[in-house]
């Protein structure tokens, strides 16, 4: 779908950093134009203007880790979660995803992932993905980790390869270090981010092992980024370290009961901040198309939840009800994950830069929606939807 010539009028704009009152020109995908003054265009150019009426307009978000093909599956054939659809995304304010596999990486495979990153990127998404899943040996198109980097586009480093956790392969030392150097080269050769994308579990061990490899090897800190990091509070506290170390640590916007041992992603975000900690080493993600599992002492599951990437603007709503100013809780979920997976062109209200942008009501929902240039949401209502939905 050809990218409309828009003049969007009277926007407050969050880039993430606050530039206030501006009105931005949008056409071919990008960023045209921005600036204080209306530019009164002619009526020839056939722009379609749009008055925002002093509504905040932010990048759209980067949800870093997504099961575009659905995940699950560790309850049985029939709890494998199906795909999200294409509203899913856009209605969460979502303009990117990056695509993975967990438990399942034998049912569900690389090319099946790589197919729904295609799709979406089809239907107007920015959507990139990662090889492998949970386990060792990665989850492969080409034979190697070093190969699929070099040779499949989308695709910008490895995950998410579990640790800390009874449905991980118990990865070694040296199995970590030999795939965080495929990934590292592999980045180095194409300028992909060349990263490996961390699950972590709710074992004992925590993030020992990547403390291990940064010990034991010359690995830039910043090609391991763990997620899940708010799901116990000590493996937070154990994250913050890692991030003083120079690496990126990625918190789940998961649902979090009452007196749990786990923080919710608005506390960890905050919690964060106020550790001191680089604050563009920390991101949040949504888990969306993944199940979320309880397990009893057995190892069985006791109960699931299922993530959605609408947990991001929950996230953002509870952090903006703390008094955490706009330009600070945006980069967790738009230029910090830009920057760490060398998305350029994302993550930001640029000129020149891709026109990912979300417009928020007042109530903080989906005002309106661009996604590369293309509008998605008007007014809060869906105007554009995926092949199958109705």
């Amino acid at each position: 779908m050809t990218a409309p010539l828009l003049l969007l009028r009277n926007a407050d704009v969050h880039a993430p950093e606050a530039l206030g009152h501006r009105h931005l020109l949008v056409g071919g995908g990008k960023v045209l134009w921005m600036g204080t003054e209306d530019p009164g265009l002619p009526a020839a150019l056939g722009a379609e203007a749009i008055d925002l009426e002093g509504r905040r307009l932010v990048p759209g978000f980067i949800d870093g880790h997504v099961h575009v093909s659905g995940g699950g599956g560790e309850a049985g054939y029939a709890s494998r979660v199906p795909a999200p659809l294409l509203s899913r995304y856009t209605t969460a304010g979502v303009t990117t995803v990056v695509g993975l596999l967990g438990t399942d990486d034998t049912t569900r495979g690389p090319a099946e992932l790589l197919s729904h990153v295609y799709a979406l990127r089809e239907q107007g998404l920015g959507a990139w993905g990662y090889c492998g899943g949970y386990h060792v040996p990665p989850a492969t198109l080409t034979g190697s980790v070093r190969g699929d980097l070099v040779f499949v586009e989308p695709l910008l480093g490895v995950g998410e390869l579990a640790i800390s956790d009874h449905r991980s392969s118990q990865p070694t030392l040296d199995e970590l270090l030999r795939i965080a150097a495929d990934a590292h080269v592999a980045g180095l050769m194409t300028g992909k981010a060349g990263i490996v994308h961390l699950h972590l579990g709710d074992g004992a061990r925590g993030l020992d092992l990547v403390r291990r490899a940064l010990d034991a090897s010359e690995l830039p800190p910043r090609v391991f980024q763990p997620t899940h990091v708010n799901r116990r509070k000590a493996l937070f506290d154990e994250a913050i370290d890692l991030a003083r170390r120079g690496c990126h640590v990625d918190i789940t916007a998961f649902p979090v009961e009452e007196g749990e041992d786990a923080w919710p992603a608005h506390e960890a975000l905050l919690r964060y901040l106020d550790s001191g900690a680089p604050p563009e080493r920390v991101s949040i993600s949504s888990d969306a198309g993944g199940c979320l599992p309880c397990f009893d002492a057995h190892g069985r599951v006791c109960g699931m939840d299922v993530g959605h990437s609408g947990a991001l603007l929950e996230t953002l709503d509870a952090l903006l009800a703390r008094g955490l100013p706009l330009e600070r809780a945006l980069p967790a979920f738009t230029s910090n994950v830009a920057d760490l997976l060398r998305l350029p062109g994302k993550g930001r209200v640029a000129v020149g830069g891709d026109a990912d942008l979300l417009v928020l009501a007042e109530d903080g929902r989906v005002h309106h929606l661009l996604a590369g240039g293309v509008p998605h949401v008007r007014d809060g209502a869906v105007v554009r939807r995926g092949m199958f939905e109705r």
